[in-house]
C-alpha cells in the first residue's frame, strides 16, 4: 500500500454531506466492512435462524458503531467549535434518518391499505409509536413479543431504531455536561466506555 492510499483511508469528512458543514471525523473504511457483516448476520438470521443463530447479534454491532461515530462527532465538534449545537445535532439526524423512515411507511400503509384491510386500524399505535421513536416502549406496552411470528407486525424491527434515537437524545446532553466538566484523557476513557 502506497502512502497516498494510506492518507486517503484517513483523510478527514465531513459526516453532513461534504458541504462543509458540521463537525471533521476521519472516515474509518473498516466500519463500513464491519457493518455489511453485521447486516448480513442479520438478515440470515432473520431468513433461518438455524443457519447462524447468533446473527442478532448484528444490531447490537450496529449500537456500538453508532455509540463510537456520535462520541467522535460530539468531541470534534465540541474541540472545533467549543460547544455542542444539540439543535443542528438533532437536526442532522433526523435529516438522516426520517426520509427513509416515511418512505418505508407509506409503503406499508399503501401496502395495507390494498391488500391487509383488516390491519389498518391497529397498525395505528404502530405508525406512531415509529414516527415518535418510542417503538420499544409501544411494543413492552402492549405486551408485542419481537420473537413471535404468530401475528401480523410489520413494524416490530422499529424497536432497534427507537433505542438508537433515544441514545441521539440523551448521549448528547450526557456528553456536554461531561465536556464541560472533564478534561483530556478521561474525555478519552468515558467515551470509550
Amino acid at each position: 500500500m502506497n502512502t497516498q492510499n494510506l492518507h486517503s483511508m484517513t483523510a478527514p469528512v465531513s459526516p453532513s454531506g461534504g458541504f462543509g458543514r458540521g463537525p471533521i471525523v476521519p472516515y474509518v473504511p473498516g466500519l463500513d466492512g464491519l457493518r455489511a457483516l453485521a447486516v448480513i448476520a442479520v438478515i440470515v438470521y432473520h431468513a433461518n435462524k438455524q443457519w447462524l443463530g447468533g446473527g442478532f447479534l448484528g444490531v447490537e454491532v450496529f449500537f456500538v458503531i453508532s455509540g463510537y461515530l456520535i462520541t467522535l462527532l460530539l468531541i470534534a465538534e465540541r474541540e472545533r467549535t467549543g460547544s455542542v449545537s444539540f439543535g443542528q445535532f438533532w437536526f442532522r439526524r433526523a435529516r438522516r434518518l426520517l426520509p427513509a423512515l416515511f418512505i418505508m411507511l407509506i409503503a406499508l400503509i399503501t401496502y395495507v391499505a390494498f391488500f391487509e384491510r383488516d390491519y389498518l386500524g391497529t397498525l395505528r399505535g404502530d405508525v406512531i409509536a415509529g414516527v415518535s421513536y418510542v417503538a420499544n416502549w409501544f411494543q413492552i406496552w402492549t405486551g408485542s413479543s419481537y420473537t413471535s411470528s404468530a401475528e401480523f407486525a410489520p413494524l416490530r424491527h422499529l424497536w432497534s431504531l427507537a433505542v438508537e434515537e433515544q441514545f441521539y437524545i440523551v448521549w448528547p446532553v450526557l456528553m456536554f455536561v461531561l465536556l464541560r466538566r472533564v478534561r483530556g484523557r478521561a474525555i478519552a476513557i468515558f467515551g470509550g466506555i
